[in-house]
Formats: C-alpha cells, sequence, structure tokens
C-alpha cells in the first residue's frame, strides 16, 4: 500500500505555525488537535533562503521521540512536486499534545545531525521529556486518530485542511501496546475529558472509555477486550459496565446480564450500569417476537431509566433514554414531559489548529486514487448555486444534546405526525396566549375563544421572523406562502392539510416575574386565575426553539415534496443543483423519512460526486443487506477518502469487517475484484480486507 500524498502548506513567516500551535495550547480542553509536521526547506539555488512548509497528520506512532523522528525522516524521500519542489529539507519538528499532562511533546530533526526532544507547556516554557510523558502521548494519538477519523461522509476530513490520516493499530502487535497502555492510565482517563453528552467525565465515561468501545466495535477484538475489562473490574465494580457492553457487541448476552446484575448489587445506584442496562432490555424489546412481551421489557427498561435519572439528575443521556423508552412505549405526553426535562449542554467541539493566512496550498493528487468521477467532484462544486431557504436550516448544525433531543422530536413526529404533536404540546405545556387569557379577569376574558387551540391553528398574520418567500434556483415554482397553503404534510403515511407554525409556549422568566410582582403586590387572585394550568408544565426555551426549527425543517420539506408532485404531474424535470439535493436529501434524513432521502442523494450522485450522498445509501444497502451495492460504494468511498490523504475510517473499516463476517473473505475479496475499475482504486479496498485478516475476523479462515 502506498503512503497518502504529502499535502503542503506554506508559511508567509517562517515558525509561524509552530508559534500560532504554542499560543493555542492555553486553550485546548479535548484531546488536542492533530499532530503538526512542519518542515524547513533550503533552496538549492540560494543556500540562504528557506522555506517553512507544514501539514497534519493522525496515526503515527507516538511512543518515542524516535518513531516521530522516524517519520520526519520518511517526508525526505517524498518525490516533491508542487511550488517548493527541488528544495531541500533541513530541519523538522513533530509536535504531538499530550491531553493528560496538557503538555505538548516536540521532537526537533536536523537533517543530517541530531534529534533532541523536549515538551512544552502552556506557557510556553520547554520541560525534560519523561518516559511516563510519551506513554501518555502514545495513548492520547491513538485515541485522536480515532477520535478525529472520517465516518465517510467527507464532513471530519473538510474541517481541517492537509491532514494525513493513518490507522493507529494494525496488527496484534501494536494492539497490544494500545491495549497495555490503556490498561496502565485507565484510572486517569476522565483527565482527557469526555464527549459533549456527558456532563462530568467518569471512569467509565470519558475519551478513552468512548475510543476503546470503538475501537472494539471497528475491529471485533471482543476477546481482547473483555479480557483487559476482566482485569480492571476486579480494580473498579464500575468497569462493569463496560464489561457487559463488549459481551453485548460479541454476543454473549447471557453472561453480559450476569455481570450487570452482580455488579447492580454491589453499587445499585450506579448510573452507567442501570442505563446500560435500560438500553439492552430497550433494544430486546424491539426485537420482541409478541406484544406483551414487548411491553413487559419496556416496562423492565423503564425502571432502569427512572432509576439512573435519580442516580445521575444532570446527565442528559439518562433523561434521553427514558424519553426514548416512553416514545417506544407510545406514551408521547410522559415523552415530551421527559424530554423537556433534560439537561442541556452547550457542544465543546473538538480542539482544531488555529493557523496564520498560509502564502500557499498545495494538495497533491496520488496516482493511485485517480477515478473520474472523483477528480471531478472539486471543480463542478464550484458553480453550484444553492437555495437561501435550504443553507438557513438550523437543524443541520445541531452537536451534541441538541442533536439527540432534536432526533427524539422527529422520531415523534414520523410516528405521530406534526399536528397530534402540536396537540400534545399544547396538553403538556403552558402556552403563551393561554397564560395571558387566563390572568385576565373572568370577566375580560372572551368567551368564544379556546387559547390552547389558538396554538394549533398558527398565526393569522405573518410574523416578523418568518423568512423570504423567494425561491433562488431561477425556475417556476409556486411562492413559498402558495405553498405553505397547499403543501402536504405526512401525518401516519396520509397527507393532511397543511404545516401549520406553533405557537410560542410561555417564557418561564415571564411566568417568574409575575409571580414576584404578585407577591410585592400581596395579590391572592394569581392562584384563582391559574387553576386550570396547574396541570401543565412551563416549557423550556430550547425546547420551544426546537418545536420552531422543526417547523422550518417541515415546512421545506413538504414544499419540496408537493413542487415534485407537481413536476411529476406535468411531466417535468424538477431541477436542483447537486449541493440542494444533498442538502434536502440531509433534510429528509433528519425527519426520518429515508426512501425521500435516497431519492434526494441519488439525484446528488447523478450529477457529480458526493461522499455524504453516497455514505447516506450506504446505510440502506447495508440493511436491505445488499452486497454488491454495498462493495462498490464502499470501494468509492475508500478512494475519495485517500486522495484527501486518508487511508483509515473506522466506520468503513467495521463495514467491510461485517461483510466479511455475512459472507466470508472470498466472496468479498472476488466482488471487489470483479468491479470494473482500475487495480490500484480497488487495492485500496483490499487492504481494508487483509487488515480484518489480520484481526483474525470472522469469516476469513481458510
Amino acid at each position: 500500500m502506498p503512503a497518502p500524498a504529502v499535502p503542503e502548506i506554506t508559511e508567509d513567516t517562517l515558525h509561524e505555525s509552530i508559534e500560532a500551535r504554542t499560543e493555542s495550547l492555553v486553550s485546548l480542553r479535548e484531546l488536542g488537535p492533530p499532530d503538526l509536521v512542519h518542515l524547513l526547506k533550503q533552496n538549492r539555488s540560494n543556500p540562504g533562503r528557506h522555506i517553512g512548509v507544514y501539514h497534519h497528520v493522525t496515526g503515527v506512532d507516538a511512543s518515542s521521540s524516535a518513531s516521530l523522528a522516524a517519520y520526519i525522516n520518511t517526508l525526505t524521500y517524498n518525490k516533491e512536486q508542487g511550488p517548493t519542489a527541488g528544495n531541500k529539507i533541513t530541519e523538522g519538528i513533530y509536535c504531538c499534545y499530550n491531553a493528560f499532562s496538557r503538555l505538548d511533546m516536540r521532537v526537533h530533526v536536523t537533517i543530517p545531525g541530531t534529534v533532541e526532544s523536549y515538551c512544552v507547556d502552556e506557557r510556553g516554557e520547554k520541560r525534560k521529556a519523561t518516559e511516563e510523558l510519551w506513554l501518555e502521548t502514545y495513548l492520547c494519538s491513538v485515541l485522536r486518530a480515532y477520535s478525529y477519523a472520517d465516518d465517510g461522509s467527507g464532513d471530519t476530513i473538510r474541517k481541517i485542511m492537509g491532514v494525513r490520516r493513518f490507522n493507529p493499530v494494525t496488527n496484534t502487535e501494536t494492539e497490544h501496546r494500545f491495549l497495555s497502555a490503556a490498561e496502565h492510565l485507565f484510572f486517569r482517563g476522565w483527565q482527557v475529558g469526555s464527549d459533549s453528552v456527558v456532563q462530568v467525565p467518569n471512569n467509565v465515561s470519558n475519551h478513552l472509555t468512548a475510543g476503546l468501545l470503538k475501537y472494539f466495535h471497528t475491529t471485533g477484538r471482543f476477546a481482547s477486550a473483555i479480557n483487559l475489562f476482566e482485569k480492571l473490574r476486579s480494580q473498579n465494580v464500575e468497569v462493569s459496565s463496560l464489561l457487559s457492553r463488549v459481551l453485548f457487541m460479541g454476543n454473549e448476552e447471557v453472561q453480559g446480564v450476569r455481570v450487570l446484575y452482580e455488579a447492580l448489587k454491589e453499587s445499585p445506584m450506579d448510573y452507567v450500569m442501570l442505563d446500560t442496562q435500560a438500553e439492552f432490555l430497550m433494544r430486546k424489546a424491539m426485537a420482541a417476537p409478541t406484544a406483551e412481551q414487548k411491553e413487559e421489557r419496556l416496562n423492565m427498561a423503564l425502571g432502569c431509566a427512572d432509576r439512573s435519572t435519580i442516580a445521575a439528575p444532570s446527565e442528559f443521556g439518562t433523561w434521553a433514554r427514558l424519553a426514548q423508552i416512553y416514545v417506544i412505549k407510545e406514551d408521547w405526553e410522559n415523552a415530551l414531559t421527559i424530554l423537556n426535562s433534560c439537561p442541556m449542554f452547550t457542544y465543546q467541539d473538538k480542539d482544531a489548529p488555529l493557523m496564520p493566512e498560509p502564502k500557499d496550498v498545495y494538495l497533491p493528487t496520488l496516482p493511485e486514487t485517480r477515478l473520474d468521477e472523483i477528480d471531478s467532484e472539486p471543480e463542478s462544486r464550484q458553480y453550484e448555486q444553492v437555495d437561501s431557504s435550504l443553507l438557513n436550516l438550523r437543524a443541520a448544525a445541531y452537536k451534541g444534546t441538541f442533536k439527540q433531543a432534536y432526533a427524539i422530536l422527529t422520531e415523534m413526529t414520523a410516528k405521530i405526525g406534526w399536528d397530534q404533536l402540536l396537540k400534545i404540546r399544547s396538553n403538556v405545556f403552558v402556552m403563551e396566549d393561554e397564560y395571558r387569557s387566563e390572568r385576565q379577569e373572568p370577566s375580560a376574558a372572551p368567551a368564544a375563544r379556546n387559547p390552547s387551540t389558538d396554538g394549533l391553528r398558527g398565526s393569522p398574520e405573518p410574523t416578523n421572523g418568518e423568512h423570504s418567500d423567494e425561491e433562488g434556483d431561477g425556475e417556476e415554482k409556486p411562492s413559498k406562502s402558495d405553498a405553505d397553503s397547499t403543501a402536504p404534510t405526512l401525518t401516519n403515511g396520509k397527507e393532511a392539510s397543511s404545516v401549520e407554525k406553533p405557537e410560542h409556549t410561555i417564557d418561564p422568566g415571564e411566568v417568574k416575574a409575575d409571580a414576584i410582582q404578585s407577591d410585592s403586590n400581596n395579590t391572592a387572585t394569581t392562584e384563582e386565575h391559574l387553576s386550570r394550568l396547574n396541570n401543565k408544565r412551563l416549557c423550556e426555551r430550547w425546547l420551544d426553539s426546537l418545536f420552531m426549527v422543526l417547523y422550518e425543517d417541515l415546512r421545506v420539506y413538504t414544499i419540496w415534496r408537493t413542487q415534485m408532485a407537481q413536476y411529476r404531474a406535468q411531466s417535468m424535470q424538477y431541477k436542483k443543483s447537486a449541493e440542494e439535493w444533498e442538502i434536502l436529501g440531509s433534510l429528509a434524513e433528519r425527519l426520518q423519512h429515508h426512501d425521500e432521502a435516497v431519492e434526494a442523494y441519488r439525484a446528488c450522485l447523478s450529477l457529480r460526486f458526493s461522499p455524504k450522498a453516497l455514505t447516506g445509501i450506504l446505510r440502506v444497502y447495508e440493511k436491505q443487506k445488499n452486497t454488491r451495492e454495498t462493495i462498490a460504494s464502499v470501494i468509492r468511498l475508500v478512494a475519495w477518502q485517500y486522495r484527501w490523504y486518508s487511508e483509515f475510517s473506522p466506520e468503513l473499516l467495521y463495514t467491510i469487517r461485517t461483510l466479511i463476517e455475512d459472507e466470508g473473505a472470498v466472496k468479498v475479496r472476488s466482488i471487489i475484484q470483479a468491479t470494473s475499475l482500475s487495480q490500484s482504486v480497488l487495492d485500496l479496498t483490499h487492504h481494508y480486507a487483509a487488515l480484518c485478516h489480520t484481526f483474525r475476523s470472522s469469516g476469513t479462515e481458510g
């Protein structure tokens, strides 16, 4: 396998990238940014002139200064092209962040000459690099490789320019080193932080455990996982939740249940174990053969989830699990009430490098990745126009807790329809008009008006918050105001009249202010006037906002589907740019209309290559067990990733591994080889299959 090409970003001022990295150390909060490799090049015709270039990298062995120096040495053999071609590398600096000790480990290589290793703290001061610090750095580098890996869609690759991504664990020997380091530092894992949906990192909820579980899920090395967590469980019973999870992954469900049962007797209020139990029971309920068994398992899951919210009331995951169970039970009012109780956290994105504006950027293409449909992608994107209404869909930018809460809300909408959801919302929460009406004197209250149903009808007059009614693609289409009155919405598979705009619920802050004012005036009538609202709750501002965002998604979606139907009825072609089709596919997928999502993604791919669209279709092929189409999609995604310097995607490796488990390695290799693409492109996917053979995955025997 050839190594991915080496991108080059040229500095405007020598060493400015190193200085920028040093300045950013104090602001790092997660695992740290990808490793930085800075090279100093000497002009052959003018030895006194030097040029500084750099690129980023993940997955390089960072266990010692020698291994990082070796990486810099490999760059000296690279066939140089681009603006700095013909220049000689005289120095190299490799920077790798240690999230445990919050230090930047650096190796300075002089070519030819010496290797110096040291570390830099948050104040920019040099310190000595010890063996323990290198062990921490190595573990962080492996976790970053999995954390910064792309899922196939290209979203991660596009975030940071010029990152080479390598697989940090390529055989059983490197696996042993990784798991040994993880075991040694396991109970310090909370120091490296956690995913944004976890409020307080602990021994079993942090970036280290998330990385371990992702590694085991990707490679299927469950025996190694069980061995690791068995040893750690003897030191702390909390690890039982991780042990049970890998037992469930490896289809050892009986043993996994036993582990949880014994551990919960010892630690009955461990919220992670309770949540693991609730998740398992929820999955078993979904697969139950009868309605009675499903109900029984859901009730058991409900008990575990309810108890986990008591054990950890400030954690989002416990409340979200409880809401999911109520959704499966079709107890919509409780589902909405629990969703409203979820503690929401500000999303903390992965640490990214903050670099000054470069003088030049060179992004070479490796000949082995040449594929016409992929190579034409960047050029075709430049001339695409996108309707502003599609660019302004806020739900597409949701991350962390808000993304998960929105998914629960869209699942409810997909099952019961928007109109029914609004009715349940007005039954559960205090609506703004309803609150104001109840505060009026009984004699002054309008007799022929029901404020609760006013919240369902929508505003008769347009509000300041509504968007422009213009369409941006230049085609003759109905305006959005017209489409709003005629566009159908899917309600339990049937078309309803329109998508109603939800009225706002009352602001909890306003209610509090009213109560304070009432107390200060010694007024005794407030409780009397609000007696009918005693059984309702105040809706959190963030959930009220989510309803408005969902309304926008549904409005755009129904306009799209109405226009599609109108054009088909007139035997006309419905035209959109590839970017617009990609956004519409993502929109339909968010709203859980999977057939419509595939339709949009296919339309996108008919115009140009899109890794995001192809990844969306790949998920459908996997569910359908369509082996040939799955492999054809994976081959193209692997080639696209390699084109942008990534030889490793855990999700694509997982797809190949599960295909080999189901169909056998010989059949999968044969289908790959039978594809009518160049051999160099096919070899990239063969490399993933070879990894499965190295790890002795199921289906590779013989």
